[in-house]
């Protein structure tokens, strides 16, 4: 089994470690040769300059490498794909298998990634398509410390497959075929965690986070609901798992984004982010599904006004606090 692994960051990189610590054939690709060469030579990766990586860990800058792959793992932006796909088409020589780790919603149409990806690919190349989500940060996997995932798909001897590709020690890997909720969760987990650095940014507290993921979490249950997905899906790893880790944790570039505008502003942080933050741009499309499935998501519409609309921080959670009265469950 010969694995090529499409962009060679922080998150591609440390899955393709766990991958050759199972003694999984694997070969990285990127576009920067710089990061290729730390790789090949150095055994490091710039975003984490102080760690030593796997040894036998390997990159190329050249896409033809990987034409031969059964599996290909797709870790690039969103913003990427589209180029990843068309360069899958020109070298790829047999069907294979895509393993989508990427978060969010195509930027084109605002389809689920999946979906994208099936129209995209030549049918002659893909065999399936499975997401590896759940509550995950590359900083701890690429340390080899204890991380547990889904894999999720519509196929599920590709489910199976793998997570008997991942699975060891300190990687746990359960499937599902709930591919909606999960690629639902994924992104928009994101916007939620924007929200989340916002509200430490101003100052709130322990109550208000804890007050945010859970009425985040409402929000995208029922987007997600409305969409095909099932409830108990929102429950677990891909769901309330992502939620947590990305809506809480200093490592999340989300998380950052939202801190950066509780403190100085959404001004600055569209004039000083060099990052990639999938959240500021999978809000827009999230708020599409939302009206097209007739969903209420008062808090990725509150994101959406501070970064879009320039809408006061302050003045934003004061509405999100005086609306209307309810239920909590309706």
């Amino acid at each position: 089994m010969f694995v090529g692994v499409i962009g060679s960051g922080s998150w591609g990189t440390a899955l393709a470690q766990v991958l050759v610590d199972n003694n999984v054939e694997t070969l990285i690709w990127g576009r920067d040769i710089e990061e290729v060469n730390k790789i090949n030579v150095n055994h490091e990766i710039k975003y984490f300059p102080n760690t030593k990586i796997s040894e036998k860990l390997k990159a190329t800058n050249n896409f033809a490498d990987l034409a031969d792959a059964d599996v290909l793992l797709v870790a690039t932006p969103t913003i990427a794909l589209n180029s990843v796909i068309e360069m899958i088409n020109e070298y790829a020589k047999k069907e294979m298998i895509i393993i989508n780790v990427s978060k969010g919603l195509f930027p084109e149409t605002g389809e689920r990634l999946s979906v994208a990806i099936e129209r995209l690919i030549k049918p002659s190349l893909l065999k399936s398509v499975v997401s590896l989500v759940g509550p995950t940060h590359a900083e701890e996997v690429i340390q080899r410390m204890e991380t547990v995932v889904t894999s999720v798909s519509n196929d599920q001897a590709s489910a199976e497959l793998v997570q008997e590709l991942f699975a060891n020690e300190y990687f746990r890997v359960y499937t599902s075929d709930d591919v909606i909720g999960a690629e639902i969760g994924a992104a928009v987990k994101n916007v939620i965690a924007i929200a989340g650095g916002i509200l430490v940014g101003v100052g709130l507290g322990d109550n208000a986070k804890a007050a945010l993921i859970s009425r985040g979490l409402a929000e995208i249950a029922r987007l997600g609901v409305a969409m095909g997905a099932r409830l108990e899906t929102f429950m677990g790893l891909t769901g309330v798992g992502d939620l947590i880790v990305t809506a809480t944790s200093v490592h999340s570039r989300n998380y950052q984004a939202g801190l950066q505008i509780g403190k100085y502003g959404s001004d600055y942080f569209w004039e000083n982010n060099k990052t990639t933050v999938e959240g500021a741009r999978a809000v827009v499309e999230v708020l599409k599904l939302a009206k097209e499935f007739n969903v209420s998501m008062p808090l990725s519409s509150a994101v959406y006004n501070v970064l879009y609309e320039k809408a006061d921080v302050h003045s934003m959670i004061t509405e999100l606090m005086t609306r209307d009265l309810k239920s909590e469950h309706k």
